[in-house]
């Protein structure tokens, strides 16, 4: 996944994963950059400027949704196109890394042209959504609303312009040639097979909507683009609906007022990083454990545990966690493959931890309530820690503690004076949206307030020119989690309507044992869709289905959705294919190859623990 909130460093692994040549930034994007962070400043203002005046004032403006709702849609699509400049669209790029270097280059310059073809085929619908809803007033601004909507055309435009300009800077002309006419003849068979298509039912959902989505996978094809043109081709091939429905399903799946937290989250993440904030509270409660056998486990668990309720993604959290303690626990006699399983398991514990990105996008997706998701969320991260920590005392049975000695009272109240500021975020975040005394969206506004305050004030000040590189990058970042959610919102749709949801509930609601067989299918589905997909695509695509099936066989919405995205993470952190591995290894500096084998324990102890989370409903729903 692309996942959420990360640092510049933790941006840069992400880049040295991938397998295609580094982008230098084109001069085309310098102009989005100032805008979009300057609409990010914008938004982080209105909502201010909402909250103060229904809390404090006690005066509602209603106004402010409608405009932040319109500025966001515009960052969104300005970030895509950032990101597009900037190499940071989420892919998959464990098989083109496996290619021989000749091989390379014609399969990047392949998919290269497979995302422009996709943004020039919807370049002229986007248009004519915007010349529709010019007709269309909103009702508290009265503009019309294609002001809103222009940002879609407007970015598809740019993304158009941003890949051909790239394309044109590295690919050889034989490399585009060849695969412009493999794409031209790909496009031409399947016109002329469109009345075969259109005969074959369900069958077209295994050739489009998983052979197409699945092959530009394997090319490395950022996964919003192969979600988008596997919509594209069903819509196209195999049904007579226009291509211009896409660009509503699109708009739809980018818009919704739930998802406004999700940038402000990831700035979130990047003043937590840029400050230290994170850094005071590893050297707390490395200051109280350090000195006990697996101290330094319990110390990097519980450090993920609490850094991912402010930062809210799982790069940043590793980025934060792993420089601070693996010198001293490799000293301990920690072996490298072991502090990476550790690591990368950590991580997946974590996610159910608020603010984490995917409850609020698994919220606003399968409407199940934020707060519900963010106070039943902490109690199942603590089974799953728990299940951690026992696997780790276990393993650390051999632990050399010579020299190590109990941090004096001073030491530990210094680290903890230093922490405090810190330690309060995320409780603020949670009581906040777990009480119902704000909104994910309000609350994250405020977080990130008081984060710049503290942040500033004692752990150390952000340059203007740091703190500009932060909205951009929260942008780009942005930018890239919204493009997946609109392109998979449409692929979403395009499943719905063949009737396949239907089809599927009832298969799934005849199947022997009821609820448990269900779950026990949830968690294979969710275990596999994320190791290939990353957790919002799976998310976006798998909920509309598999949401209404629980709910017809009794299962709680919040116990479910814990169930899936625990499955979800713990397929991302599976080799040999799932990405956090492959992330954990890079900031650890250890071969994927020496680590693969000392996580399997750590992975067996975490799928145990999600079947005590499946099948004791209570952990999930005891607050609720």
């Amino acid at each position: 996944m692309a996942d959420t909130g990360t640092s510049d460093g933790a941006a840069a692994v992400l880049d040295s994963l991938d397998h295609e040549p580094a982008r230098t930034g084109s001069p085309l994007v310098r102009p989005l950059e100032m805008v979009a962070a300057a609409l990010l400043v914008i938004i982080i203002t209105l909502l201010l400027g909402g909250v103060t005046s229904r809390y404090v004032l006690s005066i509602p403006v209603v106004w402010i949704d409608e405009a932040a709702s319109i500025s966001f849609l515009w960052l969104a699509m300005l970030g895509a196109a950032i990101a597009i400049d900037r190499n940071e669209h989420l892919r998959l790029t464990l098989f083109v890394g496996m290619l021989p270097e000749k091989w390379r280059g014609p399969v990047h310059a392949f998919g290269l042209l497979v995302v422009a073809t996709f943004l020039l085929v919807m370049t002229w619908p986007a248009i004519d959504y915007v010349i529709e809803e010019s007709y269309v007033t909103t009702a508290a601004l009265n503009i019309p609303a294609s002001w809103r909507v222009s940002a879609i055309a407007f970015g598809i435009i740019a993304m158009l312009a941003l890949v051909l300009s790239y394309a044109v800077r590295v690919c050889s002309f034989r490399d585009l040639l060849m695969a412009g006419l493999l794409i031209a003849a790909v496009a031409a068979i399947c016109y002329l097979m469109t009345p075969v298509f259109k005969t074959l039912g369900y069958l077209n959902i295994l050739i489009f909507l998983i052979g197409v989505v699945g092959f530009c996978l394997v090319a490395g094809i950022p996964i919003a683009f192969c979600f988008g043109m596997g919509a594209l081709c069903f819509l196209a091939f195999s049904t007579s609906v226009p291509i211009f429905v896409m660009i509503g399903r699109m708009d739809e799946g980018m818009s919704s007022l739930i998802l406004l937290s999700v940038p402000i989250f990831v700035l979130l993440g990047c003043v937590l990083d840029a400050t230290g904030m994170g850094k005071a509270i590893v050297d707390f409660l490395a200051s109280m454990l350090g000195h006990i056998r697996a101290g330094m486990s319990y110390v990097l668990l519980g450090s993920l545990f609490l850094v991912s309720g402010i930062s809210g993604s799982k790069v940043s959290d590793m980025a934060t966690v792993a420089p601070a303690l693996f010198p001293e626990m490799k000293r301990r006699g920690y072996q490298p493959k072991e502090l990476i399983a550790l690591l990368s398991t950590g991580a997946a514990m974590a996610e159910t931890v608020p603010p984490s990105i995917v409850l609020i996008v698994l919220g606003s997706v399968a409407g199940v309530s934020i707060a519900g998701l963010f106070t039943n969320g902490l109690v199942v991260a603590t089974v799953l820690l728990l299940v951690l920590a026992i696997l780790a005392r276990w393993k650390a049975r051999g632990e050399v503690l010579k020299g190590v000695r109990r941090a004096p009272l001073a030491v530990i109240g210094k680290t903890a004076l230093i922490a405090t500021p810190a330690l309060v975020l995320p409780f603020l975040i949670r009581g906040a949206v777990g009480g119902g005394v704000a909104t994910a969206t309000e609350v994250s506004t405020i977080a990130v307030l008081y984060a710049l305050i503290v942040g500033v004030v004692l752990y150390g000040g952000i340059g203007w020119r740091k703190f500009y590189g932060m909205l951009v990058e929260t942008a780009a970042l942005s930018g890239a989690i919204l493009m997946i959610l609109g392109t998979a919102s449409a692929m979403a749709w395009a499943l719905t309507q063949t009737g396949f949801a239907r089809d599927l509930a009832t298969l799934m609601t005849g199947l022997p044992g009821g609820w448990v067989t269900f779950m026990a299918v949830t968690i294979v589905v969710f275990m596999i869709l994320g190791c290939v997909l990353e957790g919002l695509p799976a998310i976006v695509l798998m909920a509309p289905l598999m949401f209404p099936i629980a709910k017809s066989l009794g299962i709680n919405d919040v116990h479910y959705s814990m169930v899936v995205v625990t499955a979800m993470n713990i397929g991302l952190m599976t080799p040999p294919i799932g990405i956090g591995f492959y992330i954990a290894c890079k900031i650890g500096n250890v071969q994927p190859d020496e680590a693969m084998g000392a996580i399997w324990p750590y992975l067996l102890a975490l799928i145990a623990g999600l079947l005590i989370i499946a099948y004791v409903p209570s952990f999930s729903t005891m607050f609720l």
